[in-house]
């Protein structure tokens, strides 16, 4: 019983969130319930890790995640965000069903609705709102991704800055710099004293 009310809030903030899209009816709503799973996470407990096959979407009900690469020196870097309402995925894992090059870790204690790939399948096929409503989703993704690899090649680490506060406004304060440093491609300490001088132009 104690799962009952925390899966059913989660659901209906789901179900909320495709309001944004295309709405669904009642037995579109009825085969989402189905479908998704509550799963809970714990602080750096992870949803994915590298040579894993990434078998769900995550829909982010709380908390939030990194998705990020280790190169040959381990050094971690950072890809993406994902908190409240967000979705997170390794889509080269998940649509191809081979060993993911990522991981994908919670930053905070974090709760999320996961969703299997043969059954997002069944979704698209059966009930093609979902198939528009992930189309949407996952064309958004395709142009964060765009648009990040362009201000790397572009724009330098001020700029970068100001575009991830307009990106991710609500993990500016939740997020330690070690973690936004990762993403922008620089230190923490740079990150300081961006930081600093962004905050200095404000007063």
């Amino acid at each position: 019983m104690e799962q009952v009310e925390p899966l059913e809030k989660a659901l209906a903030m789901l179900i909320d969130n495709f309001k944004q899209f295309f709405p669904f009816n009642m037995e579109e709503q009825e085969a989402l319930r189905r479908l998704f799973t509550l799963r809970i996470v714990k602080k750096k407990g992870f949803l994915l890790q590298e040579g894993e096959v990434c078998r769900h979407y995550f829909f982010v009900v709380m908390g939030c995640f990194k998705m990020f690469a280790v190169d040959s020196n381990f050094r971690e870097h950072n890809i993406q965000f994902a908190a409240e309402g967000d979705w997170i995925a390794d889509f080269q894992s998940f649509y191809n069903e081979e060993p993911s090059r990522l991981y994908i870790e919670a930053v905070e204690p974090a709760i999320v609705l996961q969703i299997q790939h043969k059954d997002l399948l069944y979704l698209y096929t059966n009930y093609h709102k979902f198939d528009r409503n992930f189309r949407i989703i996952i064309e958004r993704k395709l142009m964060e991704y765009q648009n990040r690899i362009l201000l790397n090649i572009s724009t330098n680490a001020d700029e970068r800055y100001v575009a991830f506060q307009k990106q991710y406004p609500h993990l500016i304060n939740r997020l330690p710099n070690t973690q936004i440093a990762s993403y922008l491609g620089i230190t923490s300490e740079f990150l300081s004293k961006i930081r600093k001088k962004a905050s200095g132009k404000k007063q």
